[in-house]
């Protein structure tokens, strides 16, 4: 057990310099391209934050090992608005300054539901997997049309601010790219193997692995993310990523893991599907006038997420 706990750790570590190297790498050509920062910002660096996930998840489909890659979407989904969102709750209460954040809540909710109904037979097809990763596309077109259409100052200051400390050569961002991409790849491949091991051990299902240890470990270089950015008050920047990424995990991930190879995970139930819509859900309190996500409210988010993983764990 020790092996496969040290292999989960080194994977969490590659991980979040990985994705540091890709997100500062991508995001420095995108600016020096002439992408706003805003744009930059609400999908380059929220991919980018989620792109362990991605990984993992295109690895473990290609080792014929698909539940491990619904358990994570799932699970992942579930961390980032359970963990995520609660932490950076507790660091600094949240308010939604940007309209479009608004906005895409809603399109994170369509996202679950269409989820849900396509895999409500418990199988993705590459059919299905083709009109995921459509939304996707579609998600980033509506995300950089309204994001130029931003108009508040206040969010362009805090973007802009953000944007600043990435500056970098084209050549460096480029090897960084490059770096980070091995990086995560090493780091999939140590995380699946610890895992996998570690629920043999435990006699946890891969679905159950997927859902838990494989999610989180994925979102730790999210949540470290959204964090230093609540921290520096750039609250639009962390709910912006943490909204953005469970879109790509929901579209992205799942749809490019399923154009590899159908997906299909028997053991998730109802109740899985019923509590990640559920938590979704909870980000409608945003829409409410002068709405802040206070510290009482990343408690309760949390204490969500450590009864249901509770729930889920073999006794």
């Amino acid at each position: 057990m020790i092996v496969s706990i040290l292999f989960i750790l080194c994977a969490m570590v590659l991980y979040c310099f990985g994705t540091y190297l890709l997100v500062k790498g991508s995001s420095a050509i995108a600016l020096q391209a002439g992408i706003s920062p805003i744009v930059a910002g609400l999908t380059i660096v929220a991919f980018g934050t989620c792109s362990p996930g991605l990984v993992v998840s295109i690895l473990a489909n290609i080792a014929g090992k698909g539940n491990i890659v619904i358990g994570s979407v799932i699970g992942s989904n579930f961390f980032n608005i359970g963990i995520i969102l609660g932490i950076a709750a507790l660091v600094s209460p949240l308010k939604i300054k940007m309209q479009l954040l608004k906005r895409n809540i809603l399109i994170l909710i369509l996202a679950t539901f269409g989820f849900i109904l396509l895999f409500n037979d418990r199988h993705i097809s590459r059919g299905e997997g083709l009109m995921l990763l459509s939304g996707i596309l579609i998600y980033t077109i509506l995300t950089i049309y309204f994001a130029r259409k931003e108009k508040s100052r206040e969010v362009q200051d805090e973007f802009l601010a953000s944007a600043n400390k990435i500056k970098t050569k084209w050549q460096w961002s480029t090897a960084m790219i490059l770096a980070g991409i091995g990086i995560l790849v090493a780091g999939s491949e140590s995380l699946l193997k610890g895992a996998v091991d570690l629920s043999r051990m435990l006699g946890a299902g891969n679905t159950i692995i997927g859902f838990t240890v494989i999610a989180a470990v994925s979102g730790m270089p999210a949540l470290i993310f959204s964090v230093v950015a609540t921290k520096r008050k750039q609250y639009d920047i962390a709910l912006g990523n943490i909204i953005g990424a469970g879109v790509f995990n929901i579209l992205g991930t799942t749809g490019i893991s399923a154009i590899i190879g159908p997906l299909s995970a028997i053991a998730v139930s109802n109740i899985d599907l019923y509590v990640m819509i559920g938590v979704v859900l909870l980000l409608l309190q945003f829409f409410r006038a002068n709405q802040t996500l206070k510290r009482e409210d990343g408690y309760f988010m949390a204490g969500i997420y450590f009864m249901y993983i509770y729930y889920l764990w073999p006794k």
